[in-house]
């Protein structure tokens, strides 16, 4: 039985469920008394089974107020994490797109010395231009939004948009998490079995292990991105970050989010839980197998193959745990912590891993160093030229 067509009348807002057990009498209340609360009245139409929607209604959840049935539109989100004021100033919006300049610049270096030093076609060295790979889609899939929150105060965001950006930020972040396991796995074999090392990890096993990182995130991501459309958003919401995150975007669903919210556990701890479990296990056999050496000159040597990978561990976990907590656990925290352990999760791996393992890796640094050699010397050569052809001509 279809609804009946209204008048537009104000103050009247109209909230169509589609007749399933995902919208449970309890959030129909609750909705019930948020209309209320803003001095409007609310009218719930519970479509039959096999009800068929318009074009226009892709989103069968939410309606415009005042608006009748065929008026619908698609949820959408606007954007937080910054305050008002702070949208205005141009000095936020250049230092943000300065980061993540210096974040594309350092890791398409990365990449490219990878590319060209033969030397560096090895396993190790495959998995960090794969971490430069997630560093580069997750930068890429945050900074956007964030600039046009902070430059454009372009703050709205819709429901398709949002749920793309979400997926992409998690799959990368899930990518990152499993590529810093390898390379934890790559740095115990490197100290345990250093005579078959070259045996152990080749090229081919580490090119089997990218490929099964990349099948695991999309088999776990994907039935979230499934169960998160269905979901019923009867406004527009304030999220608390400047991009779009799972547990961020649930929390203002209409309709029961139990099935999402577990799944969403599931997922967060088969993915980066596991995966930092096992990271601590590798370095627990790591320092065991240490220990075991005779000589302390030994013991830091190979102690010192594992500091680069120790800062990016604590670079990604330590704020991506302190995140999980807040948006299970701090309902009454300030926005602004939300604001800051976002931001430092996000916005520090892409920055500072390129950094680090062009600090600690010899060939990396050698190759940066020789580039700018090579540009100071064309440099000073132009100059030398361009100062004989001026006494010539004098």
């Amino acid at each position: 039985m279809l609804p009946r067509q209204t008048s537009p009348r104000r103050g009247v807002l109209e909230v169509f469920y589609k007749f399933s057990p995902a919208v449970s009498p309890d959030a129909q209340q609750q909705t019930a008394r948020s209309a209320e609360a803003l001095g409007g009245k609310l009218r719930l139409v519970l479509s039959e089974p096999g009800q068929i929607f318009g074009d226009e209604m892709e989103h069968p959840c939410f309606t415009l107020p005042g608006t009748n049935s065929s008026q619908t539109r698609t949820p959408s989100f606007l954007l937080g994490g910054f305050p008002a004021g702070e949208t205005a100033q141009m000095g936020s919006a250049v230092s943000l797109c300065s980061t993540y300049l210096l974040a594309l610049l350092g890791n398409c270096t990365v990449l490219s010395i990878i590319k060209v030093e033969e030397s560096l076609h090895a396993p190790m060295y495959l998995l960090l231009a794969m971490l430069a790979v997630a560093d580069l889609g997750l930068s890429t899939s945050t900074f956007p939004s964030m600039l046009m929150t902070l430059w454009l105060e372009a703050r709205e965001i819709s429901f398709g948009i949002c749920v793309a950006q979400m997926f992409f930020i998690h799959t990368f972040t899930d990518i990152e998490s499993a590529v810093i396991l390898a390379t934890a796995f790559d740095r115990y074999v490197a100290i345990r079995h250093p005579l078959r090392y070259s045996s152990i990890l080749t090229n081919s096993v580490i090119i089997k292990i990218c490929v099964a990182i990349i099948m695991r995130t999309i088999l776990i991501l994907l039935p979230l991105t499934v169960l998160l459309v269905q979901l019923c958003f009867t406004r527009v919401n304030k999220l608390s970050h400047p991009y779009c995150l799972h547990p961020d975007i649930i929390k203002h669903a209409g309709s029961d989010t139990r099935i999402n919210s577990v799944y969403g556990h599931f997922a967060l701890l088969s993915t980066l839980g596991l995966d930092l479990l096992l990271v601590l296990l590798s370095y627990v056999l790591i320092l065991k197998t240490v220990l075991n050496i005779a000589t302390w000159r030994e013991r830091l040597k190979a102690l010192n193959t594992c500091i680069s990978h120790v800062c990016a561990v604590l670079l990604f976990f330590i704020p991506m745990i302190c995140l999980s907590m807040l948006h299970r656990f701090g309902k009454h925290v300030s926005p602004h912590v939300y604001t800051f352990v976002a931001n430092l999760h996000f916005l520090a791996p892409p920055i500072l891993n390129p950094i680090i393992y062009s600090v600690k890796t010899k060939v990396i640094r050698r190759r940066i160093l020789r580039m700018f050699c090579q540009r100071g010397v064309c440099n000073s050569r132009a100059a030398i030229c361009h100062q004989s052809r001026h006494d010539g001509h004098g």
